[in-house]
């Protein structure tokens, strides 16, 4: 291993590598903080220059692409509630009113810091335990993914703000519910597209995710009349406040370490890290006015980590933990690499150097970013009837030129309005995507596991890992419910 490390870092530290290091994440990150227009996006528009260098220079450009677009897709998630990646739409919910009350330059800085720590701590996990973990994420099966999904599903009751289980449950179903519109990839059965061509691959959920937030967003500033103006300001100081850095260290921590654990399993990837992150660290909220940054931290730092984790079955199993890398591995064959258990004595350099390259991209990141954000967090300051048109101009643009159909420009506008709607009536949309993320997953992995029990329920304690995961959905169900009995208790007592 020490040997391997010399040679990444001699691989990393190339001149040659370093420039292309720091083209990745400047083109990352710039195509990152436009709305709809995620990593997938910004590796395919770089395919063309990757062709030109050798596959060691290739991949280390590709990576800082790919993690340039994670950090940057935070910018327009606080600064306009218009998530640039869709890894960034849990970041928002914190984000962008820190941005409305004139904080948004200590937002950005949290969710940069929290980004750099959650990539450091991927990429000294990647260089520690990635044959390990590799051959532990070969372990989970079909009962143990269906049961994972379970899990994430049941914690949106667990961790409702009080007052809104209810609520948070009818989103989730909703969520639910627009995941199983599209064409059934078991049977080919078309399910809920009403005849319509452009819903048998589904609903978008760069789509979804837009217009529940940035659109929705925009029509409520457009007819709430009594709410108040957007902060005229970007805050007393860019930097962080004193006791930011305390108060976040655990969050950071906890989120980096779950982030890289989720993003180690193949097709998890750093959308559903960032919502596990979130959704843990409401657990942990005490109520202060630190709980904002804890909000920012968490999601930032595990969607970081995640997309190192994700770089773990593609570079010891050659199978893709993600979208982006999926078009990773792509690039790799074209370079007529095959990823797997041989690469790392096969490519010892190329192996090391893309590892070693995450963490210098991540200090170029933040050398990058946290110098621009006096000048980036001015968008805040621009006048509603200025900010509005921008947000749908963007919304509108990043969903068109993310699948070229002017019908998913009119279906996001629909989405919009019942998002609208919805919020009125007190309904969060966290819930629904989060519903929606899983709805797909969930639906696979319990067919796959009803097909090898043959129907039988018996396959979810047969195993040690299935037991647990099955003790811990309930343990889950158990807090919601205490909390309600206590509540009930609590009202009846006055009464008496």
């Amino acid at each position: 291993m020490i040997e391997g490390l010399i040679t990444g870092l001699s691989t990393a530290l190339d001149p040659n590598n370093l420039f292309w290091v720091v083209l990745g994440c400047c083109a990352g990150t710039l195509v990152g903080m436009m709305p709809g227009l995620g990593p997938i996006t910004a590796i395919a528009m770089m395919i063309p220059v990757s062709y030109a260098l050798d596959p060691a220079a290739g991949l280390i450009m590709m990576a800082g692409v790919y993690y340039g677009a994670v950090f940057g897709g935070s910018t327009s998630s606080i600064l306009i509630n218009a998530p640039g990646v869709a890894s960034t739409v849990a970041t928002s919910f914190d984000g962008y009113p820190m941005a409305q009350r004139g904080e948004a330059g200590r937002a950005l800085a949290l969710a940069a810091f929290a980004s750099f720590a959650g990539g450091t701590v991927g990429a000294i996990a990647l260089m520690l335990f990635a044959s390990p973990l590799a051959a532990l994420a070969t372990e989970f099966q079909s009962p143990e993914y269906t049961l994972i999904l379970i899990f994430a599903l049941s914690s949106i009751a667990a961790f409702a703000e009080r007052g809104q289980i209810v609520n948070s449950l009818i989103a989730a179903v909703l969520g639910l519910m627009l995941g199983t519109v599209g064409t059934d990839q078991a049977g080919g059965v078309q399910r809920f597209t009403f005849g319509r061509l452009d819903l048998t691959d589904g609903i978008n959920f760069v789509l979804l995710a837009m217009a529940t937030f940035a659109l929705a967003e925009a029509f409520r500033m457009m007819t709430d009349a009594n709410r108040a103006p957007p902060a005229t300001s970007i805050g007393k100081s860019v930097r962080l406040q004193p006791g930011d850095g305390r108060a976040i260290r655990p969050t950071v921590g906890r989120s980096s370490i779950l982030g890289f654990l989720v993003g180690v399993l193949p097709g998890a990837g750093a959308t559903l890290a960032s919502f596990f992150a979130y959704d843990l660290e409401k657990r942990f909220r005490r109520g202060d006015e630190k709980d904002s940054a804890r909000g920012i931290a968490a999601p930032e730092a595990a969607n970081n980590a995640a997309c190192t984790g994700s770089f773990v079955p593609l570079l010891t199993l050659g199978i893709p933990g993600s979208g982006t890398t999926a078009v990773l591995l792509g690039v790799m064959l074209s370079y007529g690499i095959q990823p797997g258990p041989r690469l790392l004595e096969t490519e010892p350099a190329m192996f090391w150097g893309v590892i070693l390259s995450m963490y210098i991209g991540n200090l170029i990141l933040l050398a990058l970013n946290l110098p621009l954000i006096p000048y980036i967090a001015k968008i805040i300051q621009l006048r509603r009837s200025v900010l509005i048109p921008c947000v749908v101009m963007f919304s509108l643009l990043g969903v068109f030129l993310t699948s070229g159909n002017p019908f998913d420009v009119f279906l996001m506008l629909a989405f919009a309005l019942a998002a609208w709607g919805l919020r009125r009536f007190g309904i969060p949309m966290a819930p629904l995507l989060l519903g929606f993320i899983l709805s797909k997953m969930l639906e696979e992995n319990l067919r796959r596991t009803m097909l090898l029990a043959d129907g039988s329920m018996s396959i979810f304690v047969e195993r040690p890992i299935t037991i647990a995961l099955v003790v811990l959905c309930i343990a889950i169900w158990i807090v919601p419910l205490r909390r309600l009995l206590k509540a009930r208790r609590t009202e009846r007592q006055p009464s008496s």
